[in-house]
């Protein structure tokens, strides 16, 4: 998914994509290398400032285009997915430094930017020696001193300046022309760009008020967005290569090993554009938020782009190792991009730090125009604050699977299964499900559960019969009956159409003949949505039919699994002779299939709410309680590499809903979190197993960790391994072939 979510933000990117094509930006970078590093600005600068394209965030009044942020960053992560050669990015930066300045200096080098002037910023961490002196009289500064590394040093006609006075940092506007400032070109990795190191010489600089932490922010921001869209062209290019390369037969990308590896490199690339399009919309942000967003996105896209050249290198083969491949172009992009930021273990420790004191922010933004359905919302949440569940659920005890007279009236208000049609649920869309999250939380109140019934129950309150309905719904929303899915076999595992379970017919109903198996809270369950075979003779899809199966009828045995951690939340179901009757045959015999997938479209009406993982809250509680081995820089770097990754997942789904607000169907970012998550979750239990040194020796029932790492089968597993995950983004998301 490219950064653009919108309309207007497709349109804008495909106007980036259609120029770089009719420059030929990479081309012309082989054909200009010396010149561009030199500083000389590309033949094509003019029509990319008479486009618009390098004031397209900067207001009107100055001759920009009047646009925001969000604009800017369409314009640069194509930019970087086109490779565009030139000062684009240093140039940007500079204006969208400069914008919140209010001094007349100040508004003139933004009109001149909008113009097609070329700008660079020297922030805190590249202003090396500078220093400054205030001129007397309200005369300009001077500064004097060397800078480290400067992109687009070079090719910039107006420095936007950080310099130390008075033990304070302080901005200044240099003209690049002024007297006393000279530039020393420098052999960059990136051969589209200039770098340089500034000298000042008693230069005269114009006072600018500036906030300094945002600047870093906005250089940080905008540099991931570009190298967002290189890790998207090398996602996107490696996808192609591997479809046409054709080794022993067949295309490549029908081999597994390279489906699972082209699937990482899209979840890389997917995480990374998350992460950056997050930094920019950290920028607003009070700067707690603002440093989880930028910081998070060096950790996540900046410090990823080499790795995803060099997967996309890898996927190649020997052909991405010459100087005739693009490849290299995007490389040394990547490598320069990343250089600038700085370590990520810096990044991580400020981060960790950020962390500590909360996790990022994911608040919904809410389109809401009509205020009579929060209302009604809010009424009905009015009188359920008044009421109790006092009864414990044998799925848990807590407020969201209790019962009682509150959990009655959610029922019966639809607030349960709210996407369902009346007088189940409410059918409410995307934006009705976030309204009520929100009411939800402001009345402090848990939103119900039906447990596993929540992926359940939906397809039997769509398909149901009458008398299906009148004798099940009620019951399992209002939680008094639970309910389980019973489609695993022993020999069938992910592969739900080889089973084998029998279904065979018989007077007024079928017999039920074998086994399932990790089937999650069978023991608790009172009834099951299962899938058996009717027809042993028709294809592997075909001759499957949907059961409701009482879970306590006679021949029915549950035999709980129990886990390397000691719990017990699966099961084998064996099924000896179990009839069913014709009354409890969801849809028809045959249909079975159509049913499953049905199932799972049931589910994606379901929009789930943006919030935190909570992969962090494990670490953190380590740490705050001093429970680490080792220093407590490295535990807190460990909080900011898991809170990145976290964040990261958070601002992709977040992303998603924003495109399901604006009427678009589920995209693959569904399937991209979920494997990014089953990661996650291995990679943060190790995490915190290692923070706690010697304590991971103690057994689980002492050392909560070690609990949770023989726990993370139920994560990992328990929703499709991730093997079969990138099986499924590979060839369904992707289109790699299967043979």
């Amino acid at each position: 998914m490219p950064v653009a979510l919108t309309a207007d933000h497709a349109a804008l990117a495909e106007t980036v994509t259609g120029f770089a094509a009719r420059h030929a930006g990479r081309e012309y970078t082989r054909k200009h290398t010396e010149a561009l590093q030199q500083g000389s600005r590309p033949d094509f600068w003019p029509d990319l400032v008479a486009l618009g394209l390098t004031g397209v965030h900067l207001p009107e009044s100055v001759g920009g285009q009047g646009g925001t942020l969000d604009d800017l960053a369409v314009v640069v992560a194509e930019s970087g997915r086109a490779l565009l050669p030139g000062p684009l990015l240093p140039t940007v930066v500079a204006s969208t430094v400069l914008a919140p300045a209010g001094e007349p200096a100040a508004r003139e080098a933004l009109r001149r930017l909008a113009e097609g002037a070329t700008g660079a910023v020297i922030g805190a961490e590249q202003a090396g020696e500078l220093t400054a002196e205030a001129g007397a009289g309200g005369a300009a500064a001077s500064l004097s001193g060397r800078t480290g590394l400067v992109l687009g040093a070079a090719s910039a006609e107006l420095f936007v300046v950080a310099a130390t006075a008075e033990n304070r940092t302080h901005w200044f506007l240099v003209e690049r022309a002024t007297a006393g400032v000279a530039v020393e070109v420098r052999d960059g990795a990136d051969l589209g760009r200039d770098i340089g190191v500034v000298r000042f010489d008693r230069a005269a600089a114009a006072p600018l008020d500036l906030d300094t932490g945002r600047a870093e922010a906005v250089a940080i921001a905008l540099s991931a967005v570009e190298a967002a869209g290189v890790i998207r062209w090398c996602s996107d290019t490696a996808t192609e290569y591997v479809k046409s390369r054709v080794q022993f037969g067949r295309p490549i990308g029908a081999f597994q090993a390279v489906q699972h590896r082209t699937a990482q490199l899209l979840i890389t690339s997917e995480l990374a554009t998350a992460a950056a399009w997050d930094a920019v919309r950290g920028l607003g942000d009070e700067p707690g938020q603002r440093t989880h967003a930028v910081a998070g996105a060096v950790c996540t896209t900046l410090g990823n782009a080499v790795h995803a050249a060099v997967e996309c290198l890898a996927l190649h083969g020997a052909i991405g190792f010459t100087w005739e491949h693009d490849l290299h172009l995007y490389w040394r992009r990547a490598m320069a991009l990343a250089g600038l930021a700085g370590p990520v273990e810096s990044w991580e420790l400020r981060l960790g730090d950020a962390a500590l004191r909360g996790p990022r922010n994911f608040a919904v933004p809410l389109p809401e125009t009509d205020p009579a359905f929060r209302e009604w919302v809010s009424e009905i949440l009015d009188r359920a604050a008044g009421l109790d569940n006092p009864t414990p659920s044998k799925i848990g005890d807590h407020d969201a699977v209790n019962t009682g007279a509150r959990r009655t009236l959610l029922a019966d208000s639809g607030l349960v299964s709210p996407p369902m049609a009346q007088p189940y649920g409410i059918e409410a869309g995307p934006l009705e499900q976030l309204i009520l999250q929100d009411e939800y939380d402001r009345h402090a109140l848990a939103q119900p559960s039906m447990g596993i019934g929540q992926w359940v129950v939906p397809i039997v309150l769509h398909r149901g019969t009458p008398e299906q309905l009148a004798r099940l719904a009620g019951p399992a929303l209002r939680g008094e009956e639970i309910w389980c899915q019973l489609f695993s076999e022993p020999e069938a595992g992910s592969d739900v159409a080889s089973l084998s379970l029998r279904a065979t017919r018989v007077e007024g109903g079928w017999r039920l003949q074998g086994q399932k198996i990790w089937t999650t809270l069978a023991h608790r369950a009172d009834w099951g949505l299962l899938l058996a075979r009717t027809d042993p003779d028709a294809g592997r899809h075909r001759g499957l039919t949907m059961f409701l199966v009482d879970m306590h009828a006679d021949g029915v045995q549950v035999r709980p699994i129990v886990q390397a951690s000691g719990d017990a939340e699966f099961n084998e179901v064996f099924f000896d002779d179990v009839f069913v009757p014709d009354e409890m045959v969801l849809g028809e015999p045959g249909q079975g299939w159509t049913l499953t997938l049905e199932t799972l479209a049931q589910e994606r009406l379901f929009i789930g709410g943006v919030r935190d993982p909570g992969h962090n809250e494990r670490i953190r509680g380590i740490i705050e309680r001093g429970e680490y081995a080792g220093a407590r820089d490295d535990a807190v770097r460990t909080l900011g590499r898991i809170s990145a990754r976290g964040a990261a997942i958070s601002a992709l789904n977040l992303r998603e809903t924003i495109r399901r607000l604006d009427g678009h169907a589920v995209g693959p970012a569904t399937s991209i979190a979920k494997a990014a998550a089953s990661m996650l979750h291995t990679d943060a239990a190790a995490a915190a197993l290692n923070l706690i040194g010697p304590a991971a020796a103690l057994g689980e029932a002492v050392s909560e960790p070690v609990h949770h790492e023989l726990d993370i089968p139920t994560w990992v597993i328990g929703g499709g391994t991730l093997e079969i995950q990138l099986n499924t983004i590979a060839t369904l998301v992707m289109g790699l072939p299967r043979k």
